[in-house]
């Protein structure tokens, strides 16, 4: 089994530590990079300035505030080449569904798709962006290929995939997989529920739900149909699961009374409410109270979509591709929920991805010691080759270069949370605005730290920056990274500057403080204030911009703590006057 911290990041998410070997190809790949150009520019040669080789738009049936969206963006992006311009489009079909949204997404859609370089390929996320796109292909779409993924009405999209300019990757949630899995955790179940409602979604996992039954004489199948009970029926219902019944959490956004829940609203009322583990067929609430299950990866959907696209633009044919029917799922399991109702994790195939697994300390220190390790096992072979050997100079001086390199990466980390130190943030901040790039620096720091460490001590004020910095290590991306800036200080930088994304990231730090600390063995309430400054809107002065969030951050500090704040130029004018 492999124990993952965050799951969704990386290819197929098995390991939290994948990210980390990412980052490090990723940094590895930069410097040859500049070696090369170092090298042709030493002999004279020049090169342009590389040109966009492609442009791709991603049209999602949902919004970006749902989770797997975000996951699903992701893994468009590690998919695409980095010269492939990757633009967005929202139909928000889970808040709003109705003819007149529909026209208004079309007028819109239309009118952008009308005024912008056209696209190569469009890639679309879930059944409802393959819907709108069938029905308009022969207008907004005429003659761009079409990407499908997240696509689970197999129906729908072997027709859609019978179309020259249109292929994907088939979604299948798989039902058998998963009341296997219930079998074994509860080999003396009689019934399986489903948590299911009317959307098109709900409606096509309803089909195949009620068709797997006749695999299973010896089990009765029923479902909770969200749309069709009110809220406190919906409660009352999830509440009266028997514990003879395998649970499957398929689709929730809306209930009879008119409530529309959020994915997070729906897994938290029914890892609340039931009194059996929920099993899960996407990645969205595992490990915020849902067992999980075989899960499909919503990241390697969105990346191979993207190949698919990268393989179109280089000028392969669509009709010759076909459609992608092997979906790509994985077993993926919360050990907290497995503790909670008494589960061996035994019962798991091999290859499960298991989360919140309590780590021994050579696991949750193997950042720190093994490059501590190879660093004094270096030193030492250094040290007796220099001793007993001097005609192994030469091959001394690469080793001194190699134990040189490994000193300077722990240099740029902190030693006590593991994460990138003050040092590694200036030079990769100061890189981005010497090339330009619009950033936003995230400023946090824990509110009345100094009550922690007189209360409770200096050892307790050392966990409460380590599981802070784990915390954020959790939000890590691509487009995130954080650092420990200073004393209880931490600071992140978020490479965009659009509004949305950046509001985003900011409610998610304000997240990291919202459930409670394990300090000294006992739970605690620990908060922090958060400010943003944003390059270049704000200022183009690297030194300015930390200030900024900075002020952003006592502008927090002074307004009751414990929540976030984006610079306001206006404010801090009318705080100097």
């Amino acid at each position: 089994m492999i124990s993952v911290s965050t799951y969704y990041e990386g290819n197929n998410m098995t390991e939290a530590r994948e990210k980390g070997l990412q980052i490090l190809r990723m940094r590895s790949l930069r410097l040859l990079q500049i070696l090369l150009l170092f090298f042709f520019g030493y002999f004279g040669i020049e090169a342009e300035a590389a040109e966009s080789s492609g442009r791709v738009l991603f049209i999602s049936s949902y919004s970006y505030a749902w989770d797997t969206v975000q996951i699903q963006i992701e893994g468009i992006q590690g998919g695409l080449g980095s010269d492939v311009v990757l633009d967005y489009e929202f139909m928000d079909t889970k808040r709003v569904n109705d003819e007149e949204a529909m026209r208004l997404f079309y007028e819109g859609l239309a009118y952008r798709m009308a005024h912008v370089e056209p696209y190569d390929v469009v890639i679309l996320g879930d059944d409802a962006a393959l819907v709108f796109a069938l029905e308009h292909k022969d207008d907004i779409f005429n003659g761009i290929p079409l990407v499908f993924e997240g696509v689970n009405d197999e129906e729908l999209a072997t027709g859609a995939a019978a179309d020259p300019l249109v292929t994907g990757i088939l979604e299948k949630l798989s039902v058998e997989k998963n009341i296997e899995l219930g079998l074994k955790i509860n080999p003396t179940a009689k019934k399986v529920v489903a948590i299911l409602d009317d959307t098109i979604t709900g409606e096509a996992e309803r089909k195949r739900f009620y068709k797997i039954a006749e695999q299973y004489p010896n089990l009765e199948f029923s479902e909770i149909n969200t749309s069709r009970l009110s809220s406190e029926n919906l409660r009352k219902a999830i509440q009266n699961v028997s514990k003879d019944s395998i649970l499957i959490y398929v689709v929730m956004t809306e209930d009879a009374s008119g409530r529309q829940y959020t994915n997070q609203e729906s897994v938290a009322l029914i890892s609340q409410t039931a009194k059996v583990p929920a099993l899960r067929m996407v990645e969205g609430g595992i490990g915020e109270g849902l067992l999980g299950g075989n899960v499909v990866s919503m990241y390697k959907s969105g990346e191979i979509a993207a190949q698919i696209a990268m393989d179109i633009i280089a000028g392969d044919a669509v009709d010759e591709m076909g459609m992608v029917v092997d979906s790509p799922n994985v077993y993926c399991v919360d050990a907290a929920v497995m503790e909670k109702f008494g589960i061996s994790l035994s019962v798991l195939p091999r290859d499960a991805v298991v989360l919140n697994r309590k780590e021994s300390f050579w696991e949750r220190n193997d950042e720190v010691l093994l490059p501590g390790g190879i660093l004094i096992v270096a030193l030492i072979v250094i040290i007796v080759l220099v001793s007993s050997d001097n005609l192994k100079r030469q091959r001394l001086m690469k080793q001194l270069e190699a134990a040189r390199k490994l000193t300077e990466q722990a240099s740029q980390h902190d030693f006590l949370t593991g994460i990138p130190n003050r040092s590694k943030f200036m030079a990769d901040l100061s890189e981005l605005v010497s090339s330009k790039t619009p950033c936003t620096v995230v400023m946090i720091d824990i509110d009345d730290f100094k009550h922690i460490n007189d209360v409770m001590g200096h050892t307790a004020g050392d966990e409460a920056l380590q599981q802070v910095a784990g915390r954020l290590r959790d939000m890590e991306s691509q487009i995130l990274t954080p650092y420990r800036f200073a004393g209880d200080e931490f600071i992140l930088i978020l490479q965009s500057s659009q509004m949305k994304i950046v509001e985003k990231t900011g409610e998610q730090c304000r997240q990291v403080f919202m459930k409670p600390f394990m300090l000294g063995g006992k739970e605690t309430k620990v908060y922090g204030s958060i400010g943003m400054a944003t390059y270049p809107k704000d200022t183009e002065d690297m030194e300015q911009l930390i200030i900024y969030a900075d002020d952003a951050m006592y502008h927090v500090k002074k307004n009751g703590k414990n929540d976030f704040a984006i610079y306001d130029r206006e404010r801090d004018q009318k705080k100097d006057s």
